[in-house]
């Protein structure tokens, strides 16, 4: 177990003396973080009843495969986010197992509706459970920093590692572009790593512990695409973890899968793969985002 931190610590008791007391006992909530869930709930489930109507729900329903390893590998790939979140979180504040539900929301709101909604919803979701954390927004912000900075990580990586397969397939990329996208995502990285020391809340256990969750986590992403061979796969999972940097990109599935589409349009049968498994996954989003939300507006106490 971790060190007393002020996030890793549901009972943590601070002297009176200090002039500073956990946010859930100095003052009652403002009125406005209450309304934060219900608000986030309305947002999700109106993009989601407005995005399934726009889809051919008959086409992708004849063109889904009835492999059981492909429903295996694209729930592991659909679960790893929530449930690699939900080991952080356990380990910081003992959160229970019913706590993968907001964890799952939070995914999908940063999914169809805006980046980072996930994150603001989860923080109203902790802040009305007091008794698992008096101050959760340090670690929240911690591990939302560490995600960043573990995908940019990879994404550098996988880059230098696409370098040569970007000649040999063809697609127009040269050393330049792929200079200034490295470049790009150094830059990201730099601020944070220069002033680490100021934004990180957790002892450096913990930070360990998330990062290599988080690593566990973009690994997994492969299980998606289980039939790309390896040259098209470090090309694929370059460009999925450029666009998942992109803060305030909806439906980042859908996205990967036109622009994938775009570069290898000579591939047919990984094209049409890349096509199906995003929109399988937009219509997971969608059906749990819109059942999940209209549960949650109908009983809030179920999503508490």
């Amino acid at each position: 177990m971790y060190p007393p931190s002020l996030d890793a610590s549901p009972t943590l008791a601070l002297p009176a003396e200090a002039g500073w007391l956990p946010e859930s006992l100095a003052s009652d909530p403002p009125r406005w973080r209450q309304w934060i869930g219900p608000a986030i709930s309305v947002a999700m489930l109106v993009a989601a009843m407005t995005q399934l109507r726009s889809l051919d729900i008959r086409h992708i329903w004849s063109i889904l495969p009835t492999s059981a390893a492909f429903w295996l590998a694209m729930a592991g790939a659909y679960l790893a986010q929530p449930i690699s979140e939900w080991m952080i979180y356990r380990r910081l504040w003992r959160l229970p197992p019913r706590g993968i539900v907001p964890l799952l929301r939070k995914r999908i709101s940063n999914e169809i509706v805006l980046g980072y909604s996930g994150e603001l919803y989860f923080y109203a979701w902790a802040r009305r459970h007091a008794h698992l954390v008096a101050a959760p927004f340090g670690a929240i912000k911690d591990v939302s920093i560490l995600s960043a900075q573990v995908g940019n990580v990879a994404t550098l990586v996988l880059l230098v590692l696409a370098w040569p397969s970007l000649g040999l397939l063809g697609l127009g990329v040269h050393g330049r572009e792929l200079l200034l996208s490295c470049a790009a995502v150094v830059a990201m990285s730099l601020p944070v790593m220069l002033f680490r020391r100021r934004l990180f809340t957790l002892p450096p256990s913990a930070l360990r512990h998330v990062a290599a969750l988080h690593l566990a986590r973009v690994i997994a992403w492969h299980e998606a695409m289980p039939g790309a061979a390896l040259t098209w796969w470090v090309v694929l999972a370059a460009l999925r973890q450029l666009l998942s940097r992109l803060p305030f990109l909806p439906s980042k599935d859908i996205a990967f899968a036109a622009v994938a589409a775009f570069l290898i349009g000579r591939d047919i049968d990984l094209a049409a793969m890349i096509a199906m498994t995003a929109s399988v996954i937009l219509c997971t989003h969608l059906v749990l985002g819109a059942t999940l939300s209209a549960a949650d507006l109908l009983a809030p106490e179920s999503g508490r």
